[in-house]
């Protein structure tokens, strides 16, 4: 019935009477629900991280962080959901979930007496106003890069979205200076303190030094030109030392002590589909992450080249009903970074897959990736092919799906999770094809 109302409306109303209505709609919902839970984020200290790649990992990192130092805390990321101490997956397969359930969160960290929420923010939640009665005392942003371009259109409307978090000036500001569109966002005031962190000599956390190995990384960080931190982390990948990086950084402008923003940074061992290893007794890595943009897939593959003897065999995909334009573009980064591919479906939503595959496949062949790629549309006879040829030495990534616990192919909800089809494949002892 909705939908139909909603139809209806945008069938006989001018585009800019209808945003209007939609804006006041939101707006007036999530006050409404938010009432109705007594507006439990209004006693709240919230720490939001928004961006597009590394807000899982760089929120886990910061409820580690609070929970060395004696806090209590709730977190709400795309993988995981936290509330002192209590953990679930999160398989809403969402990052911000309904304003009901978001504002059920809030109550139960209000209930847990929690001193911190950390969450997740997307551009989505900002621009529809889901959050626009938790008021925000810290937000950090990761990065901008290609996606969403289906909702948002141009990439300076992605970031005039995510630039909302910043606008209504909450305490603390954490930014990425070595970002492109860092100047966008520093132009935001922070009510007490702003600070920056990466490589570039004029960041405030500034990374010095930098070792990556193949289960972990290292990193010199130095504050204000006299703090060092010298962090590890279980997360390998130089993107990883961005994110603990942005998530001490907070942690140091909180007045973390030290000793907790270095031994909590060492303390997440893992993120459920975030560079997760998979180990079933196999003579080779298994890798499966949820990198579903043009830039987390090329970091990926970047960090998996840097420390992988042989081959890396990737198989991935593309998501239906999203923003097209970023298919050929990560074709073309498979092409470049990966040395053979498996083309296979993701989640086609109402798409076609066929269709997405083949915008996929146009810039695979632009790189002259054709060669070394085989597709196979379907999921799970694609990683079942990929393990088959892999030998002692490769590394075998499967991105897009992550932690997911489901598919969305056709409008139907199918039960799925990577690591677990890579489980049950490597039990049933695949013969090795000796032939690829």
């Amino acid at each position: 019935m909705k939908e139909k109302l909603v139809k209806g409306v945008r069938n006989v109303l001018p585009e800019g009477a209808v945003r209007g209505i939609e804006e006041a709609y939101r707006r007036g919902r999530v006050h409404a629900v938010s009432a109705r839970y007594g507006y439990p984020a209004h006693s709240l200290r919230v720490i939001a991280v928004t961006g597009t790649n590394g807000k899982t990992t760089t929120v886990n990192y910061i409820n580690e962080i609070l929970k060395e130092a004696g806090l209590k805390t709730a977190m709400f990321s795309t993988a995981v959901i936290e509330v002192a101490g209590e953990r679930q997956l999160n398989d809403l397969n969402v990052t911000v979930a309904t304003t009901q359930r978001m504002q059920q969160f809030f109550r139960d960290a209000k209930r847990a007496q929690v001193d911190y929420v950390v969450l997740e923010i997307t551009s989505h939640a900002l621009h529809q106003h889901k959050l626009a009665t938790v008021p925000i005392e810290a937000a950090v942003m990761t990065n901008l890069t290609q996606d969403h371009l289906d909702y948002h259109k141009t990439m300076e409307a992605y970031a005039e979205a995510k630039g909302r978090l910043f606008a209504n000036k909450p305490r603390f500001i954490v930014l990425n200076h070595d970002d492109e569109w860092f100047d966008f966002f520093n132009q935001f005031a922070a009510g007490s303190q702003k600070i920056t962190y990466g490589k570039s000599e004029a960041a405030e956390a500034r990374i010095e030094y930098t070792k990556l190995y193949k289960k972990g990384s290292e990193a010199h960080v130095v504050i204000d030109h006299q703090t060092k931190l010298e962090l590890a982390t279980a997360l390998p990948g130089e993107f990883n030392i961005y994110n603990m990086t942005a998530a001490a950084a907070l942690a140091y402008v909180l007045g973390i002590k030290l000793d907790a923003i270095i031994e909590g940074v060492a303390n997440l061992e893992g993120v459920p589909g975030r560079f997760e290893r998979i180990e079933a007794g196999q003579p080779y890595d298994v890798i499966v992450d949820y990198a579903h943009t043009p830039d987390a897939l090329e970091k990926l593959l970047a960090a998996a080249k840097a420390t992988t003897k042989n081959r890396v065999l990737l198989v991935f995909g593309a998501c239906g009903d999203r923003d097209q334009a970023k298919r050929p573009i990560m074709g073309e980064i498979a092409a470049r970074g990966a040395d053979r591919i498996f083309l296979t479906d993701e989640e086609s939503y109402n798409e076609n897959p066929d269709e997405i595959r083949r915008m996929i496949y146009d810039g695979i062949e632009a790189a002259k990736g054709a060669i070394k790629t085989t597709e196979i549309a379907d999921r799970r006879a694609a990683i079942e092919k990929a393990l088959s040829v892999a030998k002692t030495g490769d590394t075998v990534l499967i991105t897009g799906m992550g932690h997911e616990q489901f598919r969305i192919v056709n409008g139907n909800r199918l039960p799925w999770n990577d690591g677990q089809v890579v489980r049950e494949t490597i039990a049933g002892n695949l013969p090795i094809d000796e032939a690829n």
